[in-house]
């Protein structure tokens, strides 16, 4: 195959992941529109086949093959271990799946995978599909969804930076974390930290300190601060914050997602030079994105105070 016909055949995409409510179906539906406005073709695959009543129309469903309820009817299997047998299935079955993804060439493919965690920590069959896309020539980013509420507890915020380490390692795919529901973060509490430690990890013994003003978090210092260690000499996590409602938002996760899997540089859109150094220069996208969301996160605050005081 001549390199021309190698590149025009190759597809790109995102590959969805993250916990149960991470709002990974919300996010397809809504970049899937972002993109189309840019003038995209954009096709959604739905691979949760615990996602039965899809709130959106999607060009491939996965039900057409194995659905849960089924596995879990015929099988006797609860719901964890019916997903992942249903994941084993697709694996079996992967010659279905390329067949259906023939009639998605020329698309770009937003892939909307399952919410248990084990698949992307240590389970091997999802992992597999996703080599199994990259030898047809997808070219993808996982786009991990992790819920912004997490920031507002130190001691999960640790728990969510080890889950999406291991998922990073795991998974073996260009990879974009995601602060989801950046909307609502206000809702959840306040924060300890300004939005930008916690976007780009910054000196976590600071976290480590904060907890152990808790009492019942006292006596786990040591081991805080050793998954601390980890979570720092990989130095790879870092999240990128996201409000689906806000276009700015969903602008810098499709610059960061279109640097992970290469599409920045391809040709599909005739990107002028100066769309290309915009992809090239994204930290500083990053940083006022996330700089925005903070302004309207302190405003908020300011105006709760306000009103705290006006009730005084």
């Amino acid at each position: 195959m001549s390199e021309g016909s190698r590149a025009s055949s190759l597809a790109f995409g995102q590959v969805v992941i993250g916990p149960p409510g991470s709002g990974k179906t919300t996010y397809c539906h809504a970049m899937s529109a972002f993109l189309r406005r840019l003038g995209r073709s954009v096709a959604v695959v739905n691979l949760d086949p615990a996602n039965e009543a899809l709130p959106h129309p999607c060009a491939l469903d996965i039900a057409e093959l194995i659905t849960l309820p089924d596995v879990m009817a015929s099988l006797g299997l609860g719901p964890n271990g019916g997903l992942l047998y249903c994941m084993e299935y697709l694996e079996a079955n992967a010659d279905w799946l390329r067949d259906r993804l023939q009639g998605l060439r020329g698309h770009y493919v937003l892939f909307d995978c399952p919410g248990q965690v084990e698949l992307y920590t240590h389970h091997e069959a999802l992992k597999n599909v996703f080599a199994q896309l990259a030898k047809w020539n997808f070219r993808l980013a996982a786009v991990h969804l992790v819920d912004s509420h997490y920031c507002t507890d130190p001691g999960k915020f640790i728990s969510v930076l080890c889950t999406s380490l291991s998922t990073m390692l795991h998974v073996e795919l260009p990879h974009v974390n995601v602060l989801s529901k950046m909307d609502l973060i206000e809702q959840y509490g306040k924060l300890a930290f300004n939005l930008d430690y916690y976007t780009e990890v910054l000196d976590l013994s600071y976290l480590v300190d904060h907890l152990a003003s808790d009492p019942f978090f006292r006596k786990f210092r040591r081991l805080n601060e050793k998954l601390v260690e980890v979570i720092e000499d990989y130095s790879l996590v870092s999240f990128v914050p996201l409000n689906v409602q806000d276009k700015q938002s969903m602008q810098q996760v499709m610059q960061a997602v279109d640097k992970a899997n290469g599409y920045s540089f391809g040709e599909q859109e005739h990107r002028s030079l100066e769309a290309l150094m915009s992809a090239a220069v994204g930290a500083d996208f990053h940083f006022s994105s996330t700089l925005a969301v903070q302004e309207k996160y302190v405003q908020s605050q300011d105006k709760a105070v306000e009103e705290e005081v006006m009730d005084l």
